[in-house]
């Protein structure tokens, strides 16, 4: 069985149990207090950040690597696109998110209110250029649900608890968050903290 070990309201955490849910297999969750990490993570890995995803002498950690693994191991449904070029373009777009969005979770949580606002700006607009696709798609890469969408989600998730407001220029974004937030994997995937983040 594989276990994840998870802080109940890191987006990190997060995008890892929605594909675990996705694949309906046999795992466990461990929640970690991020303010009080056990000294066995330390041991398991020298790393010392979650998510960590354990399988029997197999010990990962960075979220997107984790859900690689999974995907490879698990195949059904496949997440990441198995044709190689399309498979190399949403690894490509994976890092840009990385670059992006996520490098400044931290900032926000953590940081000063003059860099958060600034970030929540950047992030905003940069949600804002890519809007536009969903009005011809369904999903970030076609019809299909894909890594992509997992990998969003948490971000869209957490906009009115990082406090950043979308224009209206933005609508289709927000329509594609409603769909990615009705799947009922996606619901089965939130902590009880992680559902108090929206109003």
């Amino acid at each position: 069985m594989m276990t994840l070990y998870s802080i109940a309201t890191c987006p990190f955490s997060h995008r890892c149990r929605i594909v675990l849910h996705e694949k309906d297999m046999d795992f466990q969750v461990i929640d970690v207090d991020p303010n009080n990490i056990p000294e066995d993570i330390a041991v398991i890995s020298s790393h010392g950040k979650v998510p960590i995803l354990v399988e029997r002498d197999l010990v990962l950690y960075e979220a997107n690597i984790i859900n690689e693994y999974i995907d490879d191991r698990f195949p059904h449904p496949q997440l990441m696109p198995a044709e190689p070029v399309m498979r190399a373009r949403a690894r490509l777009l994976l890092h840009r998110f990385e670059k992006e969005f996520f490098c400044h979770v931290e900032s926000l949580e953590q940081g000063n209110q003059k860099a958060a606002d600034k970030i929540r700006m950047e992030i905003a607009n940069g949600l804002t250029i890519i809007a536009p696709i969903f009005d011809k798609q369904k999903y970030m890469l076609g019809d299909e649900y894909t890594m992509l969408d997992v990998v969003i989600a948490p971000l869209l998730w957490r906009l009115d608890y990082y406090e950043i407001k979308l224009p209206k220029q933005a609508a289709a974004l927000l329509k594609y968050a409603e769909r990615l937030f009705s799947r009922p994997l996606f619901v089965d995937a939130l902590t009880p903290a992680e559902k108090l983040m929206r109003k």
